[in-house]
């Protein structure tokens, strides 16, 4: 199995600048962290989603959400050529993995299972989100139990049996309800010293294939700030690497996507004085999903 850290490039990168579906007040700074990722890491050809600029009413409970219907319909499209490669997304917000994740499920079926790296498990609904941002209610969606617009086909839905949250430690309470009664897998921020914990519940999951999504609120805001929605005592890049090089050793990589990097403004004016480039290269320099 080639490693995730080969210094080989990737072959292939969707872009979806995609802001729409924060609740941020500055959610359009997802899009530079969008081009910007695009460009930090390497890739032999990227795929550029685009995004509609204009505003969109509010619908059915979701922000934007015809503006997230198109970029969906936008980003299947992309995926219809894609081939036996791997997927690998940057973003943008955290619903540009709707399609990538879809299409790994339809592609590996009951042998993939998910690992959701983030600070929030995104599992509210319509009914049940805070904000009505999107980005809360992703993974419900995958699940099959978000707006209709936007829900997946019923042969890509991922159950809940081959889902694993890591690092997750902001949780409304009608998420924790729902992740109590769906019995979903949670690896805390605590038992990720151990990347082996990681492993053996993918492992219990029945897998074989991984797809491995990250929202960059997974890390610790004190070693990273380029985030709209920081929560104390996350992982440290470090941490976060070894368990992505557990997991890559473990299992096939069906896909990995990495979401919500929000830049500063001025920042690229400025360099990078925060060193937020450096941590993403010490995460994801070499990144191969080949």
């Amino acid at each position: 199995m080639e490693h995730i850290y080969s210094a080989l490039p990737l072959e292939h990168m969707l872009v979806v600048p995609q802001w729409q579906g924060s609740s941020a007040v500055d959610a359009r700074r997802l899009v530079a962290g969008a081009h910007w990722l695009s460009a930090l890491l390497p890739a032999v050809r990227r795929t550029f989603v685009s995004v509609d600029p204009n505003p969109a009413p509010d619908r059915d409970g979701v922000r934007q959400l015809d503006v997230l219907a198109r970029t969906l319909a936008a980003s299947r499209q992309a995926l219809e050529g894609w081939g036996e490669a791997a997927l690998f997304t940057v973003g943008g917000d955290c619903g540009v993995e709707l399609a990538p994740i879809a299409h790994a499920v339809g592609r590996h079926g009951d042998r993939l299972a998910v690992v959701w790296f983030d600070a929030h498990p995104d599992l509210n609904t319509p009914d049940t989100s805070p904000s009505g941002g999107f980005h809360g209610m992703v993974l419900r969606t995958v699940l099959g139990q978000g707006p209709a617009a936007l829900l997946p086909p019923p042969g890509q839905r991922l159950s809940a049996e081959r889902l694993v949250l890591a690092g997750v430690r902001s949780i409304d309470p009608a998420e924790q309800r729902f992740i109590d009664s769906a019995r979903i897998r949670r690896v805390s921020v605590d038992r990720l010293d151990e990347p082996s914990a990681l492993v053996a519940a993918v492992a219990e999951t029945g897998a074989t294939h991984v797809y491995i999504h990250i929202d960059l609120d997974v890390l610790d805001p004190e070693q990273f700030t380029a985030l709209s929605f920081p929560e104390p005592e996350g992982l440290s890049p470090a941490r976060l690497r070894a368990a992505l090089c557990a997991l890559t050793d473990a299992f096939a990589l069906a896909g990995l996507g990495i979401t919500e990097h929000a830049p500063a403004p001025g920042t690229e004016a400025d360099g990078d004085p925060a060193g937020n480039d450096r941590v993403l290269k010490e995460i994801f320099a070499g990144v191969s999903v080949g």
